[in-house]
């Protein structure tokens, strides 16, 4: 489908990267990995013809259509939100015209065995075909249900575009580009704006997609169901994978080591060569030895080693200084913007050292009872209540933003550090891949990650015993992603995350606040063991709104025995339906804890780490990912 020969792009001189050769074929379902600023999004805008590379060229059949969804776009505000997203049928409209302006020749000529009306009957065939395969005929079902599928409320439907946030207006393009139903799709972080369920949504929907797919993306859980094949940009070259992601970490890691041994080898070749020209240098009768190797040096194709911050592993939290049991408790608390009720009654209780998540769709009140919990927002009734001795450190989803983009980065931290830790802001900033120059780039150069990443940096100057983390994972690539992860684990504080970003919470937190429809859930358990009873219930809710809505129709003739036989048929697959997924939520719990049980093994034992292990934790994770994509399947 589109084919990337010998790319390359420089800026000033400096190429991000070169050599790139890879092609996109029919059907495959490709994920595009590495650090930010590997030139992942560059790439994109190169297949979509956005941007000319440096050299090399990329070719695409012609009659290909391409879908692009680009991090950050200009969106409409003048329509309603139904309406831009109708927009999207635009090319449909257009054939229905040129349908009906065939139909029109046709009725009107009465030359019927000529060769140009039988080419307008093929035209006319192609065009019903083409409108057929696009969903002429249930184009406003579709749209409907696209959005209703990434998160908009029925009644949002008719408000104006511009009354969302440019999250959600991100959201009716995603939805046009989804329904143009392209040959090629190109989406750069499409989760970003999206909540835990509208991802399970798109995650349904591009399984099922039939075209081809270049997906740029930070949650690996998301890359792991919708990707079949790997792409990873790395030192200014692509590396293809013929494997998901969770498969290619194995296979880098394996390249990694590997790359590692050659580059010892030919370290040690190197050396041997330098200290023997070094000691005959000047002596006569090993001048044309001493030249052979200096030639020979010269022509070496050196092993570069793929980047990897192995010390920014070691970053840990200050220790958390003793709070009381109690570390916060909401009751019976209230929030209303204007006439709109956020949230109604809400009771959560936090204690000491427990790990828990906020979760929901957006819009629902996380970051605003986050905000209330730090006593940064008022509330309308109930109490709000920390805890004796509870220090809170506050990452907010625009902490990015309240950096001044005039101070440099060691500035950021060396003007709210106080006494001795003044004198490891290098360390801490370096913890958090900031090193060498880097310290000195100005706030207002810095990608999105790496403000992230610096406002977290920013936490570790101070022993906080509460974190409260607002979509901390924004932005970040994976490592980052990893790196932070690997330090709240090591935490001994008591922490709130809120993020859906699946991965990341998976083995973080045990407790769960679910945001819904103006009310607070507590779950007990991890993120997969909610999103399976999650699964359970919205099955069991349909049972429940099929009931009331049949209970609320007009009383009908009395069935026959053949609508009788059915309706005990379609009761019958419902309750299978239901019993399966209960199993597989067990199946799934199981695995998630043999998951667990190599990972802390692995933490505490890491002279197990053979190659043995790993075979072994491979296999269980992807048993664990197989048994995953069944429940969210909802097979039978």
């Amino acid at each position: 489908m589109i084919s990337f020969d010998n790319i390359c792009v420089s800026f000033n001189g400096t190429n991000l990267f070169s050599n790139v050769t890879f092609m996109l074929n029919a059907r495959e379902r490709v994920g595009l990995v590495g650090k930010n600023g590997a030139g992942k999004s560059t790439l994109l805008k190169i297949a979509k013809g956005l941007q000319q590379p440096t050299s090399g060229q990329v070719a695409t059949p012609e009659g290909v259509t391409i879908g692009y969804l680009p991090q950050i776009m200009k969106v409409a505000d003048n329509q309603s939100v139904i309406e831009e997203t109708m927009t999207a049928f635009e090319q449909l409209q257009r054939w229905e015209n040129k349908i009906a302006h065939i139909a029109q020749q046709l009725n009107e000529r009465t030359d019927y065995e000529s060769p140009e009306y039988m080419k307008l009957i093929e035209e006319l065939t192609e065009y019903n075909d083409k409108l057929h395969v696009l969903g002429g005929d249930s184009r406003q079902g579709d749209a409907e249900k696209a959005l209703l599928g990434l998160g908009f409320k029925r009644s949002d439907l008719a408000r104006a575009t511009r009354e969302f946030s440019g999250g959600w207006r991100m959201r009716i393009e995603l939805a046009k580009i989804l329904l143009q139903r392209p040959d090629v799709l190109l989406l750069d972080e499409p989760t970003n704006h999206l909540d835990i369920e509208s991802i399970q949504w798109l995650e349904d929907y591009l399984k099922t997609y039939t075209g081809s797919l270049i997906l740029i993306s930070h949650d690996r859980a998301f890359l792991d169901a919708v990707t079949t094949r790997t792409v990873e940009l790395v030192l200014g070259t692509a590396h293809d994978y013929n494997v998901p992601y969770s498969r290619y970490v194995v296979l880098r890691k394996e390249r990694r080591e590997q790359q590692m041994a050659t580059y010892q080898n030919q370290q040690r070749t190197i050396e041997k060569n330098e200290e023997f020209i070094e000691r005959f240098r000047y002596k006569a009768s090993k001048s044309n030895q001493v030249q052979s190797r200096i030639k020979m040096l010269e022509k070496i194709d050196r092993v570069e080693i793929d980047d990897e911050d192995a010390s920014a592993m070691n970053i840990k939290f200050p220790p958390a200084p003793r709070s009381g049991n109690m570390v916060y408790e909401a009751k019976d608390v209230t929030k209303r913007f204007d006439n709109k009720v956020i949230f109604e009654h809400a009771n959560i209780s936090v204690q000491r050292g427990e790990r828990i998540a906020f979760v929901g769709r957006n819009g629902e009140g996380k970051t605003t009872m986050s905000r209330i919990l730090v006593g940064k927002l008022e509330y309308e009734a109930g109490e709000s209540r920390i805890g004796h001795n509870v220090n809170i450190g506050y990452f907010a989803q625009n902490q990015d933003d309240l950096m001044n983009g005039e101070f440099t980065v060691l500035d950021t931290l060396d003007n709210v550090a106080k006494g001795d830790i003044r004198t490891k802001l290098r360390d801490i900033l370096g913890a958090f891949l900031f090193r060498g120059e880097d310290v000195d780039k100005k706030v207002k150069v810095l990608s999105g990650g790496e403000r992230s990443r610096l406002a977290m940096a920013r936490l570790m100057l101070e022993p906080y015993n509460l974190l409260v983390l607002d979509e901390p994972t924004n932005h970040m690539d994976m490592r980052s992603k990893d790196i932070l992860k690997a330090a709240l684990m090591k935490y001994d504080g008591t922490l709130i995350v809120v993020s859906h970003d699946r991965e990341f919470l998976d083995g973080l937190v045990n407790k769960i606040y679910e945001f819904r429809d103006g009310r607070v859930k507590e779950h007990l358990g991890t993120i997969w063991e909610f999103m399976n009873r999650l699964k359970i219930n919205q099955l069991k809710e349909i049972e429940v709104r099929a009931e009331n809505q049949k209970k609320a129709e007009p009383e009908a003739a009395k069935p026959t025995k053949e609508q009788h036989l059915q309706k005990k048929e379609q009761t019958r697959s419902t309750q299978k339906q239901l019993k399966r997924q209960a199993e597989l939520e067990q199946e799934v719990a199981r695995l998630d804890a043999a998951v667990a049980e190599m990972d802390t093994t692995l933490g505490n034992h890491p002279e197990l780490a053979t190659p043995d292990f790993f075979e072994r934790y491979a296999a269980l994770k992807k048993q664990q990912e197989e048994a995953m994509w069944q429940w969210m399947q909802g097979e039978q």
